[in-house]
C-alpha cells in the first residue's frame, strides 16, 4: 500500500514553493502544485503535478479533487500596486481556500502571513492578534490570520500562521531587495537606492522550508501564530555594501530614493515563540546563505 503523504502547495511555481516542492520530492511525498502561472524553465521539477488556477475563483478550486494530507499558502499576488488584486488574493483566496477543505479532512492548513501585518507597532515584534496593518497586502494577510485562527476555534481546523519577514536565496526573481542589488552589481551598473538607514530581517529560504515542514509535521503549531526571520535586524545601507564588495562592482546611488512617510526604519521579529513550539532556529549563516545565493545569480548571467 502506498503511505506517501500528499502536500498541495499553492503558489508552487514561485521561490518559495520551489524549494518547498524540490525538499518535499527528498521526503517522498506527492507534490501538487496551483498557480495562476506555469513553473519558469529554473523553477521546473520533474514528477510535480502542476494545475493552473486563481484560488479567488471558487470553480478553479474543484481541480484539486485529490485527497492531501497538507496544504501550504503561498499564493497571492507579489506586485502590490493593484490594490483590488492584492485584497481579493492574499485575503479571499485564501477564504475560498479553507472553505474549500475546512471538510476534507486535511491534517495541517500553513498561510504565508507578513510581518507587515504588525503595521506602527514598534519591532521586534511579539505574536499578537490585534495588529494595525496600513496597506493594502497586510490587511489582506492579517484578515486571513484572523479567519484562519477562528476557524481553528470553530471547527478545529488544522491552520497555522507563519508571519514572515524577508525570505532571499537562490532563483528569487529580481523584484526583491537582495537579487536586484545582485543583479546590478553583476551587470556593473549604477542604481538608485534609498540612504539605507533601514534595518530588515533576512532568513533563508532554506530556513523558510525548514519552518513550514515542522509546522506540517507538529500539532502544537495548529491555532498559533509564529513569526518567521532571523531575529537579528540587518542594516540596508551595510547589506548593500557587502553585496558590492562580494562581486566586485556596480554602483550604489545612495538617497536617489526618499523613504516612505509610513516606513518604519527598523523591521524585525522576536523568534522565541517559534523556537519553543517547533525547535526552529535559523541554521543558515547570513554570510554564507549570501555567498551562495550570489554563485547562483553568477550561474544564472553567465548561462544567459
Amino acid at each position: 500500500m502506498n503511505t506517501s503523504k500528499k502536500i498541495l502547495i499553492i503558489g508552487g511555481t514561485g521561490f518559495i514553493g520551489y524549494h518547498l516542492a524540490r525538499f518535499c520530492k527528498k521526503k517522498k511525498w506527492k507534490v501538487t502544485s496551483f498557480s495562476k502561472n506555469n513553473p519558469k524553465k529554473i523553477r521546473k521539477l520533474k514528477n510535480v503535478k502542476y494545475f493552473k488556477g486563481d484560488i479567488c475563483k471558487k470553480k478553479n478550486l474543484s481541480k484539486l479533487r485529490d485527497n492531501y494530507d497538507y496544504v501550504v499558502n503561498l499564493g497571492g499576488y507579489v506586485d502590490h500596486t493593484n490594490k483590488i488584486k492584492t485584497y481579493n488574493s492574499h485575503y479571499l483566496g485564501c477564504k475560498n481556500l479553507c472553505d474549500y477543505f475546512l471538510k476534507k479532512n486535511i491534517k495541517s492548513f500553513v498561510q504565508m502571513g507578513s510581518g507587515e501585518e504588525y503595521g506602527k507597532i514598534k519591532s521586534p515584534h511579539k505574536e499578537i492578534y490585534n495588529c494595525s496593518p496600513r496597506a493594502t497586502y497586510s490587511k489582506a494577510k492579517f484578515l486571513s490570520s484572523k479567519y484562519l485562527i477562528y476557524l481553528h476555534k470553530k471547527y478545529n481546523f488544522p491552520s497555522t500562521v507563519l508571519r514572515l519577514y524577508q525570505a532571499y536565496g537562490s532563483k528569487q526573481d529580481f523584484n526583491r531587495l537582495i537579487p536586484i542589488i545582485i543583479k546590478s552589481c553583476i551587470l556593473g551598473k549604477k542604481f538608485p537606492c534609498s540612504e539605507g538607514k533601514q534595518y530588515r530581517d533576512f532568513v533563508h529560504v532554506n530556513d523558510v522550508v525548514d519552518a513550514i515542514v515542522k509546522v506540517i509535521e507538529s500539532k502544537d503549531s495548529k491555532g498559533q501564530i509564529l513569526n518567521l526571520g532571523s531575529g537579528k535586524p540587518t542594516n540596508i545601507k551595510k547589506l548593500i555594501i557587502l553585496i558590492k564588495n562580494k562581486i566586485g562592482s556596480g554602483e550604489p546611488l545612495f538617497g536617489r530614493i526618499k523613504l516612505r512617510t509610513e516606513e518604519n526604519i527598523k523591521v524585525y521579529p522576536e523568534i522565541k515563540k517559534i523556537k519553543k513550539i517547533l525547535n526552529w532556529f535559523p541554521k543558515v549563516n547570513f554570510n554564507v546563505g549570501l555567498n551562495n545565493t550570489i554563485r547562483d545569480y553568477k550561474n544564472y548571467f553567465y548561462k544567459t
